[in-house]
């Protein structure tokens, strides 16, 4: 993993954005010096502004089809189906974008068409290197201190997200009371957890101890093996580099406090409220036909007003009103007990099934985005009926309100929608995540993929 903008990312997604980004605008400039035999070279400035106009729009299409993340656990047809839609949204925009090169410039045909097959060559190429066969060395040699349930997680954790991290063993704590690994895995027999790790040749070291008390954190040969170059990190780093998320179960105040993260500084506050303006005011004057109709069509379907305005808890716990299309029956809380949404919700209406499903429902809140009560992108706001609940519940639930809540963030594309108090516990974690790596780039990284979450409809209810 690496860590970009205090977000990490797969080594193989970053190579893949960068290849995707540049072959289109060196196939492009490449095509148009072939053509013109080196004497065009005055139509190059033209032709890479159309590749690299072509190769931005290609990297929001793969982002949103799914294509830049891992492929373990989805098959080939499923990658396939990716890829279809993704040469469905890519190809007419290839054509047109490069239609629109100087009248004056020869070979304007070709040189469309360069970019078509481009374009289906980069989008084809996704899906070979999701499924061809992977090498055999793997990148990463890690052992895991610890044989209790915590370094069971960590494993668990390892072998879902990378496949191709090698868990050389699991070292045993010198106080853990009980071993949850198989013998077989147990690295057992040797001096030192250093003398270990040497042996081994292994890359990093994961800490993952049930009991850390009474001289079980051997501190000394920890530091030799990060001295010597051997990455040594804690259960609550591997998770949130591995998982995007900061497990509750496994982080302690003091890791919070004194860790990097949680900047806050007027430099980020202004520069989100810039983004936030500038976008919002754009994605609504996009948006308005769609909303009209939308607006329409509620009206035709069902009685009651179009629009829904619900209370909300904000940033450091003010409370204020959200704007959504309605998508429920006027008496869908007639009781006045709040509910969460279930799966096929029978107060959801026809239009509002629709609307729900492609998130346009949350169009209106681009209109609490420009009043300053809400971000593009943070956590959820939640209702105070539910805040209070899961405050008392859940630990930490409260540093989510350190924010502006937003209309999309975290939580929303890395977890389908969250109806218990363990689905808001599961989704504190990624909101936890957000709120310590904050930045306009993870801002904008999460705005692409909500294309794809809207697109496939991921999570709706």
């Amino acid at each position: 993993m690496i860590r970009l903008f205090n977000h990490y990312f797969r080594r193989q997604a970053l190579l893949q954005v960068l290849f995707d980004l540049g072959l289109p605008l060196f196939a492009v400039i490449g095509f148009v010096l072939l053509q013109t035999q080196g004497a065009g070279s005055s139509a190059v400035p033209a032709a890479a502004t159309h590749g690299l106009s072509l190769a931005a729009c290609l990297l929001v299409i793969n982002t949103a089809s799914g294509l830049y993340q891992s492929a373990h656990g989805r098959s080939l047809n499923q990658s396939c189906a990716r890829a279809a839609l993704a040469l469905l949204l890519a190809l007419p925009l290839a054509y047109v974008i490069f239609g629109l090169l100087p009248a004056e410039l020869g070979n304007r045909e070709s040189i469309r068409w360069a970019a078509i097959v481009c374009v289906a060559g980069v989008i084809g190429h996704r899906v070979h290197a999701a499924h061809a066969a992977k090498p055999s060395a793997p990148h990463s040699r890690i052992l895991i201190f610890g044989a209790d349930t915590p370094a069971q997680q960590v494993g668990k954790t390892l072998r879902e997200a990378d496949p191709r991290a090698h868990i050389v063993g699991y070292f045993p704590g010198p106080n853990e009371a009980r071993s949850v690994i198989a013998a077989g895995e147990l690295l057992t027999g040797r001096p030192s957890l250093r003398a270990c790790a040497l042996e081994l040749g292994v890359d990093e070291i994961v800490v993952a101890l049930a009991e850390r008390r009474g001289g079980s954190m051997p501190l000394r040969e920890l530091l030799d093996c990060k001295i010597g170059g051997i990455r040594v990190s804690d259960m609550s780093t591997h998770f949130e580099r591995t998982l995007g998320q900061i497990r509750i179960d496994h982080v302690h105040a003091g890791w919070l406090i004194f860790g990097d993260g949680f900047h806050q500084g007027v430099y980020r506050t202004v520069a989100k409220r810039l983004f936030d303006l500038i976008c919002a005011t754009l994605l609504l004057v996009l948006a308005t036909p769609l909303m009209l109709f939308t607006a329409v069509a509620i009206a035709l379907d069902s009685r009651g007003p179009v629009f829904y305005r619900q209370e909300r808890v904000g940033r450091a716990g003010k409370p204020f009103h959200v704007l959504k299309f309605r998508s429920m029956r006027v008496d869908a809380e007639k009781d006045g007990q709040p509910q969460w949404a279930a799966t096929k919700d029978a107060r959801v209406t026809r239009v509002g099934a629709v609307i729900r499903r492609f998130r346009i429902d949350e169009f209106p809140q681009l209109l609490n985005v420009l009043e300053g009560e809400m971000s593009l992108v943070g956590p959820r706001p939640e209702r105070p009926f539910f805040v209070e609940q899961l405050t008392r519940e859940i630990p930490y639930y409260a540093v989510r309100h350190s924010v502006k809540p937003g209309v999309t963030g975290w939580a929303q594309v890395r977890y389908d929608y969250g109806a218990t108090v363990a689905d808001s516990l599961e989704k504190l974690q990624y909101d936890l995540y957000y709120v310590k790596n904050h930045s306009l780039f993870l801002d904008i990284v999460i705005l692409f993929e909500t294309i794809g979450v809207v697109l496939s409809g991921k999570g709706a209810r």
